[in-house]
């Protein structure tokens, strides 16, 4: 019997801890999709889309240590595949495209892409071959972390660690060529 409520003690702190991070973060999290999402409903579909995964991630793995992180993680990547299902072979369309050349501008823009995706290339070539492997699966492929872990008999929880590793190099190693494009 006691543990049957402890049980239940613990199933309603992590309830409550789930349903305070959603409270606090929801508003934020709206105005973050909207930067990318105009179509309001896409908006809510997204957000939903992402405290659902937070909610299942929470439950069925340990609580997750910076909430706010995770989630705008989450929702950048969400962003990622709508875009990806509209305009599957404009992978750029992720959010930094304000901040990159545009594809119908002149050689100049063109050159400055080019230069660009050059650099992503070999910043990727730089990284391990599993955290590559799994980067490019996960973000240009488009392939799901569940499906991954399937075709390659690893965890969920270490695949999602290895692309989190190689994002870490990517956002260090691609800073200062993104700081070079100011946002308008």
């Amino acid at each position: 019997m006691t543990n049957e409520l402890s049980i239940r003690g613990m199933a309603a702190d992590a309830n409550e801890q789930i349903s305070g991070a959603i409270d606090r973060e929801r508003n934020r999290l709206r105005n973050f999709i909207r930067k990318w999402v105009q179509d309001e409903g896409i908006v809510e579909d997204i957000l939903q889309d992402v405290f659902y995964e937070f909610i299942e991630t929470y439950r069925l793995m340990k609580p997750i240590e910076q909430i706010s992180a995770w989630l705008f993680r989450v929702a950048r990547n969400r962003i990622t595949d709508f875009f990806r299902k509209k305009k599957p072979e404009q992978f750029d369309e992720s959010g930094s495209e304000d901040r990159l050349p545009s594809h119908d501008a002149g050689p100049e823009d063109a050159y400055i892409r080019n230069m660009l995706w050059e650099e992503l290339d070999a910043a990727l070539n730089e990284l391990p071959e599993e955290q590559r492997d799994i980067f490019i699966a996960h973000e240009f492929d488009g392939r799901s972390f569940k499906e991954l872990a399937a075709k390659t008999g690893v965890s969920v929880n270490t695949l999602i660690s290895r692309k989190h590793y190689a994002v870490l190099h990517l956002r260090r190693r691609l800073q200062a060529i993104y700081d070079e494009f100011p946002s308008e």
